[in-house]
């Protein structure tokens, strides 16, 4: 086996803020299962879940958005998953932040990263939060109503505004985003009309096509609609826009790349000569799924005839809040640590129906139906792929299993 190609931004990680003084192990391409391993047999009293964050797939997916979209600025959604290792690797690799909320703003602030690289990117804010915003020198938000325009105005009236539109077709997202946020094309002058009136200073214009999009085509339809919105700008004699927030709506992989060559194509269809424009985007799960994995021990067994049941230690009301609140499909691989030390994956052997429970006392707690697994014991363990998006950020601590309490242990492939 060859050695470990050098990543170039190996001492920046290793130094970012919420990485720095941490225990980063470097591990092969394929030796995920294998320091999971090495965690377990340190576990062995308390057989706690646990995440693995691999520092090294996240410099792989910047790689991939700066070489894709080098256009396009990314402002990583922290609510996706406000990991403090997370955030601050993403700093180190130059990304900037959208935050939603106070709480998001500190997190981000504490980790050193400048003001000026946030976007408060949540079109209705609780007053407090403007205030804090203002006294931190957070000068880039959004609106999409004339009350939002009095708040600002009220507590800050220096900060720059992006009027945030309903993205034209956002039925395609896993979570759409146009029921609640964006204002209608009706509504666009006379919002721009009362920013005017108030002396606020409306610097652009921001959409979002709704999380987990699948059809990169809307990219198209808002990004028309932005230019409109420019356009009746300029109509009302307003200073010229320069920025222009795609949003978000990534997920890695090929998707991406459809999404990019859709955005690409209507910028040049309907921004080629726009001088000084600034286009941003806000992208979460893109930089979160795929470079956290979860390992949960199996704390209880059921035999129903050919069917396994099986209970687990994370579930509805922890880490797997996505199955219900970002329509995720989630899958499963079994390391088979304490009944099957030989073949610890199982290759090859029969494989049952089975169910997967959370440990919750809640029969909505349930994982996964009709999964085929193996013949597993209690005290082996369940891995979960791509789970760093939307996953313990919203988690509870329902019954008394604290989803906040869950370890994360940085591993770092192709990272040397």
């Amino acid at each position: 086996m060859g050695s470990i190609p050098k990543n170039p931004h190996a001492g920046v990680l290793l130094g970012a803020p919420g990485v720095k003084g941490k225990r980063v192990t470097t591990i092969s391409k394929n030796g995920l299962t294998e320091f999971m391993l090495s965690i377990i047999s340190k576990k062995q009293e308390t057989k706690e879940p646990f995440y693995v964050l691999d520092l090294g797939e996240v410099t792989a997916l910047m790689d991939k958005w700066l070489m894709t979209l080098p256009m396009v600025r990314p402002f990583y959604a922290v609510k996706c998953n406000p990991d403090p290792a997370l955030l601050g690797s993403l700093a180190a690799l130059g990304s900037n932040f959208d935050c939603a909320s106070r709480a998001e703003i500190e997190s981000v602030l504490s980790l050193g990263v400048s003001p000026n690289r946030i976007v408060y990117a949540n079109p209705c804010k609780q007053e407090s939060h403007i205030k804090y915003a203002a006294s931190v020198g957070v000068n880039l938000t959004t609106f999409d109503s004339k009350e939002e325009l009095d708040k600002i105005r009220k507590w800050h009236s220096k900060c720059a505004l992006l009027i945030r539109i309903k993205a034209p077709d956002d039925s395609g997202a896993r979570c759409p985003l146009g029921p609640k946020y964006g204002a209608l094309p009706e509504e666009v002058t006379p919002l721009l009309q009362a920013a005017q009136t108030a002396r606020l200073n409306v610097v652009g214009v921001s959409f979002h096509i709704g999380s987990g999009a699948t059809r990169s085509r809307a990219y198209e339809g808002a990004i028309a609609s932005a230019k409109s919105v420019f356009e009746a700008a300029v109509r009302l004699g307003m200073p010229r826009m320069k920025i222009l927030n795609i949003g978000g709506g990534f997920t890695a992989g090929s998707q991406f790349d459809e999404a990019a060559t859709a955005i690409k194509s209507a910028l040049q269809a309907y921004f080629p000569n726009e001088p000084g424009l600034t286009v941003i985007s806000e992208p979460g799960r893109f930089f979160a799924e795929s470079a956290f994995t979860l390992a949960t021990n199996i704390i209880g067994k059921r035999v129903r005839g050919d069917l396994r049941e099986y209970w687990i230690n994370d579930g509805i009301y922890g880490s797997m809040n996505c199955i219900l609140y970002d329509h995720a499909t989630i899958t499963c691989t079994p390391l088979a640590c304490n009944s099957n030390r030989v073949n610890l994956t199982c290759k090859g052997l029969r494989a049952y129906s089975s169910t997967v429970f959370g440990p919750t006392c809640d029969a909505l707690d349930t994982v996964l139906t009709g999964h085929q697994l193996p013949e597993l014991q209690i005290n082996d363990w369940l891995v979960f792929p791509n789970m760093g998006a939307y996953t313990a950020a919203a988690g509870s601590s329902f019954n008394g299993f604290n989803t906040a309490a869950i370890l994360t242990h940085l591993a770092s492939s192709n990272m040397n």
